[in-house]
Order: structure tokens, then C-alpha cells, then sequence
């Protein structure tokens, strides 16, 4: 086993795993009033109305794919009777079709990012890397499935990509099967390492978050003025005398 293997395959999913974890607990532990999208739809709307939903329904049917093709197990889904050509037309198709939705939102936000004046003005440094990391990324892995699936012969990722996935998660990491595959795949894989990596230190902790403490939460009281009870002092415009 070589080690540039080693170091690709074994230290770096670890590497990237820990930064995520380690991560996102301190940063909920020291910067709870930064844990936000912040978001910048007072400054524009119309773009946003666009490019918001494109990109987050895209890049859901992208991550369900992913968790369906990477978690679970070829032999799963032959188990319940789907078959080999029927799970390979369906991946291809919504991944292609939810690639593509997700790149032309991403593309959408980054137009109005860089030409609306306080939108820009209020992209960090950690917004910009964090935008071109989840591009790279998701360009690769849209021209892995097309390079390998359209317009080549196909490329069964089940059995080597996702086996060396989920040893990952099982401690007993294969190298050799990722060492394998293709180079574009490889380079997805690679940058979505990347990605996980600076996760917790950007605006992307807020796809961790959910309103729950709504629910609980006591009902917010509010009174006007025709709610005050009889002979309560209306109160005068201008300075009060001190007393």
C-alpha cells in the first residue's frame, strides 16, 4: 500500500471528520450569535426569490442521492427487488437533473453576491472560500456522473467507492478500492473532504440547525394602547418633569 494512498484515503477522511466534529462544538460553544446564515435578503429579493430554492431543493435531492449510494449497500436495494439497470437510470437521471439545479442556483447567488453593492459588501473572506469550495465541488461530482454515465460506458461506484466510504465510518479504511477509481471521482471526493473540513467555520452550520425550540417556547404577549385599563395615565409627548 503506498502512502500517498494512506495519506488520501486514510488521514485525510479522519482529518476532515475531526474538524468537523471538533468543529461545529466549539464553534455552538463560543460563537452561538455567529451560528447563522446571516442572512441578506433586505439588501435583494428578486435574485434571491430565484436562486434560493434552485439551490437548496437541488442540493437535497443531492444529498438524499448521495446517502442512498454511499450508506447503503448494493445489496440492500437488490434485497427489496430493484435491479442493477433500474437503481443506475435513476441515479443518473436525478443526479444529473439535481446537479444541474443546484450549479445554476449557486451560480444564481454568486451573480447577485458580486454585483449587489451591500450584498458583497457583506461577504466575508470565509464566504468566499466557502463558495469556492462548494462550487469546485459540486462541478466535479456533476462531471463525474456525466463523464462516467452519459457519455462513457458507466462506472458502478457501489462497489468501490462506497465500500471505502462506509469503512471510513467502521474504522477499517480500504484505500486501495478509492486508489481505484476514477480521477474525477477521486477529485470530488477529495474536495468534499475540503468542504467538511471548513464546515463549521463558515455560514454552512446552519443546515444543522432547526427551530425546535419554537415549540416549546412561551407565547409572546403583545398589548396596544386600547388594552390599558380605565383611569391609566396616558402618556405625554416631550421630556417628563424630574421629580
Amino acid at each position: 500500500m503506498k502512502s500517498l494512498e494512506i495519506l488520501l484515503w486514510v488521514v485525510a477522511p479522519y482529518v476532515a471528520l475531526t474538524l468537523f466534529v471538533l468543529g461545529h462544538l466549539w464553534r455552538y460553544r463560543y460563537d452561538k450569535f455567529g451560528w447563522t446564515t446571516r442572512s441578506s435578503q433586505m439588501y435583494e429579493s428578486r435574485l434571491l426569490r430565484v436562486g434560493s430554492p434552485l439551490f437548496h431543493f437541488g442540493i437535497l435531492v443531492v444529498l438524499l442521492g448521495h446517502i442512498g449510494g454511499l450508506v447503503i449497500p448494493k445489496s440492500w436495494t437488490a434485497a427489496i427487488g430493484m435491479s442493477e439497470e433500474a437503481y443506475h437510470v435513476t441515479a443518473v437521471v436525478l443526479g444529473t437533473i439535481a446537479g444541474a439545479a443546484t450549479l445554476g442556483g449557486l451560480a444564481i447567488l454568486i451573480y447577485r453576491r458580486r454585483t449587489v453593492g451591500p450584498v458583497f459588501t457583506a461577504t466575508t473572506r470565509n464566504d468566499k472560500l466557502m463558495y469556492a469550495v462548494l462550487s469546485i465541488t459540486i462541478v466535479l461530482g456533476l462531471a463525474a456522473t456525466v463523464a462516467a454515465n452519459v457519455i462513457g460506458s458507466g462506472y458502478d461506484y457501489r462497489t468501490t467507492i462506497s465500500p471505502w466510504f462506509r469503512s471510513i465510518f467502521t474504522f477499517s479504511p480500504r484505500p486501495a478500492l478509492m486508489a481505484g477509481a476514477p480521477i474525477l471521482f477521486q477529485l470530488h471526493a477529495l474536495s468534499a473532504l475540503l468542504l467538511f473540513a471548513i464546515w463549521p467555520f463558515t455560514r454552512l452550520v446552519h443546515m444543522l440547525t432547526a427551530p425546535i425550540g419554537y415549540l416549546t417556547r412561551p407565547y409572546i404577549v403583545y398589548r396596544s394602547r386600547a388594552d390599558q385599563p380605565a383611569g391609566a395615565r396616558t402618556p405625554r409627548r416631550g421630556w417628563e418633569p424630574s421629580r
